[in-house]
This record gives structure tokens, sequence and C-alpha cells, in this order.
């Protein structure tokens, strides 16, 4: 059965855990346990065979015999030791056939706790990549702005403050999360700047950066990669097209997910780990910026406006109402086919109240059915110095998410546009579409775009995150490989709202409930595709050298087998004249002998190892005797004492000696 188990390595699973009743600790005290029982009764059985084999030879005349080396070979097995202690009987006795049986024994007998431990004892270890249905809870659709505020954690509850209470909340956690993420991300950069390491290319440029839940980092992917110094070309201006895609954030509380039996870190003493990958949707982030000058934004400022009374008559709280209302359509602009503006594309541009100071930026995120909002920034470097970037969202099915999950934290990842990965988004829901822009996400990032004070520009509020953004607009067309860009600086720093508006949403691009209800009362389970390969304790090697020791399971098996067949073959047990009870017994009553000539004192020595000795019967009298020495002299009936009454005629030991003597001799 062990050898059984270490071939077959199955893995226990939730059977041993640090919080279930089979602790890992009571399992590998077990195996030992059963371990050392089996190296004990293999001890016992090998010691048995050799002794009967021995016992067996002494009795057949035709045989060679046996040797004193021969009989220190219940020595090794037992005692270790005696091998380097008295290796004089292993130099006799060792290159024979029965002396390569034993000195084996003695040396498999010696390793199987530590073969038992390497092979069989549970150990940690990852097993294959499972195929499976992972279920994870959905309670909203993608981008709920009301069910974002209201679980948001905050100590003000709306009993305190029922109309920002949680819009207060949510706008913390929006600075808080994107500021963080920012900061990381521009630390890649100065690192990457000092290594000589920039590129143009926007896929070798360093990733969007995130953190969910204090111990879990974040990692995005730049998608549907274009050539920025082209398109500049194309539309004879500056213009940068970024999208970036971050993971679904909903699959760290899938793979926590009850229903799904995954074990945590925690369960297996903190030392687990486990890898997911999901085949659900990304949110993913566009960001399209151009250059513009002051006279290709005049039909979008309203300042610019012939009978606006220019930037001297402008009042922040009044120019709202100057604007044209919907279904007005703005006037047409130069970048209207880069946006998608105008009646032929079905979105509305964006008004500005002035044109934003050098390092200030404005922003346009309450148009009329508005899916993007807009950042209108001024440089003080570039020529022409303003930039209009618009913001919109939607769900790639160009990507799959990995989770990696450990005590000490875990990442999240996205994988986007690989050909071979056969768990993106795409394989699971082939007719899911790429580029749908998600309208709800509009509504998150209002509140995120005011908490970065991305519209502090309309008082000329100078805030230090606008002016770094300006600092980051291209003066030429293409990236600059020593500096990130503006556009993907926006895109790092909305990559929080990505995650948030994805927690608790559906794992398919669509909201599959009731169209009137964006919102579940009661959470429900949804199913993806995925891969998993996880930590867990299971049986065999962790080490592939290790394997070395299937060699002492096997010979261990293999001998206990044999010596079964050996006694099952041979009828019955004989006298074994090797323990020493029974030795001392028998030389007791033997007759001395000058091959052992000077041995009294310290034992046997030299060519004494090697003297023949054979058990013979005569005259109702059992010995043992050196293959050359004489017979005895008879012995008087009279003569031999009451306790040796048991070796009369018909006796077993006479009936054994009988049976034996005439055999022929045997391989052992």
């Amino acid at each position: 059965m062990w050898l059984l188990i270490a071939i077959v390595k199955p893995r226990y699973g939730q059977r041993i855990t640090s919080n279930g009743k089979f602790p890992p600790g009571t399992a590998s005290l077990l195996c030992a346990a059963f371990a050392k029982t089996i190296e004990l009764s293999f001890v016992t059985v090998f010691v048995a065979f050799l002794g009967q084999v021995l016992s067996r030879r002494a009795f057949i005349k035709q045989s060679r015999g046996i040797t004193i080396a021969e009989m220190s070979m219940r020595s090794w097995v037992m005692q270790p030791g005696t091998m380097i202690t008295h290796w004089e009987s292993v130099r006799y006795a060792a290159l024979s056939f029965l002396g390569t049986v034993a000195l084996t024994g003695a040396f498999m007998a010696m390793l199987y706790t530590t073969a038992s431990d390497a092979l069989v004892s549970p150990k940690l270890k990852f097993g294959g990549t499972q195929d499976l249905l992972i279920y994870g809870q959905v309670a909203t659709e993608f981008g709920n702005e009301k069910y974002v505020e209201d679980n948001c954690q905050t100590p003000i509850t709306t009993a305190d403050d029922p109309t920002y209470a949680g819009s207060t909340c949510i706008a913390i956690e929006h600075a808080g999360q994107a500021y963080h993420n920012y900061m990381q991300y521009l630390s890649v950069w100065t690192d990457s700047i000092a290594s000589g390491n920039g590129s143009a290319d926007l896929s070798l440029r360093p990733n969007a950066v995130g953190m969910i839940y204090d111990n879990t980092t974040v990692q995005g992917s730049w998608i549907n990669v274009v050539n920025m110094t082209d398109l500049s070309i194309q539309y004879n201006r500056t213009v940068l097209n970024v999208s970036m895609a971050m993971p679904h954030s909903g699959v760290f509380a899938a793979a926590r997910d009850p229903l799904n039996s995954i074990m945590q870190p925690q369960d297996l003493n903190g030392l687990g780990e486990y890898y997911l990958e999901a085949s659900v949707p990304s949110p993913a982030v566009n960001v399209m910026c151009a250059s513009m000058s002051d006279t290709e934004l005049a039909p979008l400022v309203y300042t610019l406006w012939p009978d606006s009374g220019g930037p001297a008559a402008f009042n922040v709280s009044s120019f709202g109402a100057q604007l044209p209302v919907y279904p007005s359509w703005p006037n047409k602009t130069a970048v209207d086919d880069i946006f998608g503006f105008g009646p032929k594309y079905g979105r509305r541009a964006p008004y500005f109240g002035k044109l934003p100071l050098p390092y200030n930026t404005l922003l346009n995120a309450t148009g009329w059915f508005a899916d993007s909002i807009y950042v209108l920034l001024t440089s003080a470097t570039t020529d022409p110095p303003y930039m209009l970037c618009s913001m919109s969202v939607s769900q790639s099915p160009n990507c799959s998410t990995e989770y990696y999950a450990s005590m000490g934290g875990g990442s999240l990842s996205s994988r986007c546009d690989d050909n071979n990965d056969r768990l993106a988004y795409r394989n699971s829901q082939p007719k899911a579409p790429s580029g749908k822009i998600e309208r709800n996400w509009h509504d998150i990032a209002f509140p995120w775009a005011t908490a970065l004070a991305l519209g502090e520009g309309i008082t000329d509020g100078d805030a230090s995150n606008a002016r770094l953004l300006t600092q980051l607009i291209p003066g030429t067309s293409g990236l600059d490989p020593s500096l990130p860009s503006i556009a993907e600086a926006l895109a790092v720093l909305s990559g929080c709202t990505l995650l948030i508006s994805a927690q608790d949403a559906p794992f398919i691009h669509y909201w599959n409930y009731s169209t009137t209800v964006p919102t579940l009362a009661d959470p429900q389970p949804q199913a993806f595709n995925a891969t998993l390969r996880t930590q867990d304790y299971s049986s065999g090697g962790v080490q592939h050298w290790q394997g070395i020791f299937y060699v002492v399971l096997l010979a261990v098996f293999v001998t206990n087998c044999f010596c079964l067949g050996y006694f099952m073959v041979r009828g019955g047990l004989v006298t074994d004249f090797i323990e020493p009870q029974n030795l001392f017994a028998l030389s007791l009553n033997s007759p001395s002998s000058v091959r052992l000539a000077g041995s009294c004192g310290a034992g046997p020595e030299g060519e004494q190892f090697r003297s023949n000795w054979f058990i013979n019967f005569d005259n109702d009298h059992v010995y043992i005797q050196n293959g050359d020495d004489p017979a005895p002299r008879p012995v008087s009936k009279r003569k031999i004492s009451r306790p040796m009454q048991f070796e009369s005629e018909g006796s077993p030991i006479a009936n054994m000696y009988s049976k034996l003597s005439n055999k022929r001799a045997s391989l052992l």
C-alpha cells in the first residue's frame, strides 16, 4: 500500500487542512508512525528469512554450509553499525548472493523511513492545471454609481448626511486610490528612465498598476496599440489614442466564494498558493487626445463666442445657462472625425466656459446623453498649447483575468491581445462586442474627476495634479521614450474606477437580469470558465531527484513478497539456529574446533570468518561442526542430560534433520 501511494501520488485536498479535523502535523506524524511500523515488520520478516535460509543450508550435507560471516548478516539488518565495527564479516560475506541480498536489505531498512518521508508523507505541492467552472456573486450592473456609493465604507451614515454621505466617501476613495496608483506608476517610470529602458512603443512601456483590499497588487495592460506617429501625421496634429484594460476585480471575491471550495493560504498553515485564470471581460478605458489651437477650440469655448462678452465678462456660475441645449448640435469642429462629434457619429461635443491658463485643466462631464468625459488642458511649453482629451470605458472581450494568491498577498492582472490565450473572454462568448461604450461609467467618472481637481482650472485653481498632467503633453507627434504621455497618465489615474465599477458586477459583458432593476436584493451566483492550479497536501516527491527513493520502497515491497513466497513454498519453519539464544545453546553443546583456535578472547578474525559450518545430528544429539573437523565420539544415552531429551529419535528436531540433510543445495 505504501508503494502504491507513492506511485499514485494522491492529492488530499480538503481532507488535510490546518483548520480541519486532520491537520498537516497529524498527517505527517501518522505517516511517520506507519513508515516505522513497516520498517520494523520488514526487518523482522527479513531477519527471519535469513535465519531460515542459513539454518536450512546448515542441515544440508551437499551444501557448502554456513560461515561465521554469514551468521553476522542478521546484525547487518538489526544493527547496521556493525557493518563498520565488524567490517571483516562484510568483507567475507557481501560478495555472495545471499550476502548481497542481506546487504541490500540492510540499506533498504535504514533508508525506508527517509524514503517514506520523501514520497509518501503529505507535502504542499502544486497540482496540474484544472479546467472548471468558477462561481462568483453578482449584485449589480457594471458601473452602478448608486451601488458603489451605498457600499463605500464610512462611519458617516445617510442618517447623518442623507445627501452627500455616499458621494463624499467615494470621492475620498477615488482620490486615495488614484493618487496611490499614479505615484506607483510614476515611480516605475523614474526607474525606467534612470536605467535607460524607455521606449516609444506603447506595448513596451510601463503598465498601469493599482491595489485592492490593501494586499493585492493590480496590473493592467495596454491594448489596441496603434502607431501614434502615423495617427498624428494622418490628422496633421498631435494625436494620442491609448487604451488600457484592467482585470475584473470580481475574480478576487469569486476565488474566495465557498461555492468553489478553493483552499485559501490560511487553510494550509499560511503556506498555500494558487493561480486562477478567469475567462471574463476586462474593463478598459480609452483616452483620446488631440492638440488644438484657440481658433480650433472656438466652437467649444464659451468666452470665444462673439456674443459672450469675452473673458472679462465670464461668470462661472451663470455661463451654463447660455449654452445650447438638447436637441441642438454644437457647431462643427476640426476634430470631429477624431472624437466622433456631430450627427454623423451621434455624439455631442463638449462645451467649456473658457480657455484654461497654463498648467490648468477644465472638465466637462455633464453633457446630454454623454458616454465620455472630456478634459481640456493647457501646456506652457507646447505649440499649440491646448490639448483636448476624451475618456470612455468599454469591456474588452480580448482579455482574461489572472489571479495569484498567497498568505503574503496576491496579484491581479489582465492578459490581453494574446492569440494563444484560450481563456480570453472572446472564446467563451464569441459574440461579445469590442469597444461598446459603457454609459454607466460616466456617472462613476464625474466624482472621480472632481476628486482629482481636473476641473479646478475654471477658477484658475492651479491644482498640483493639473500642473503635472499638463507637463506630460508631448511636444511632438508620437510618444516620448523618456516620459509618460498625458493619455497614459489619465488612463492610469482612472484605473481605480474600472476596479470599482466591476466589483459585484456580472462576469459577462451585459446585465442579464431585470432591465429595470440595476441591483439585486440577494446576490446571485454566476459561473464563468476558468483554470485553477492550486497547492494542497499530496504524496509524492517534491524534487525530481527524490524519485531515487522509489528504489527503496520497491525493493522493500519485492523483498517482502519474496520472503512470503519463500515461507509458503518451504511449507513451514525450522528452528532458527542463527538467533542468539539458539546459537548459544547449540554452540555450548557442540565440540570445540581447531578452526577457531585462539578466538575465544577477541572473537574470530581473518580466514576464520570463511570456514564452513554444518549442523549435524548424531546419536540423538544436535551440534554444529566445521566441515573439515572429525565427528565427535559417540555419547552414551545415559550421559545425555535431561534437558536434551527433546533430541531423541522421533522428536521434531530429528524429523527436521532427516528431512533436510539429504536435500540438494539451493542458490541461497
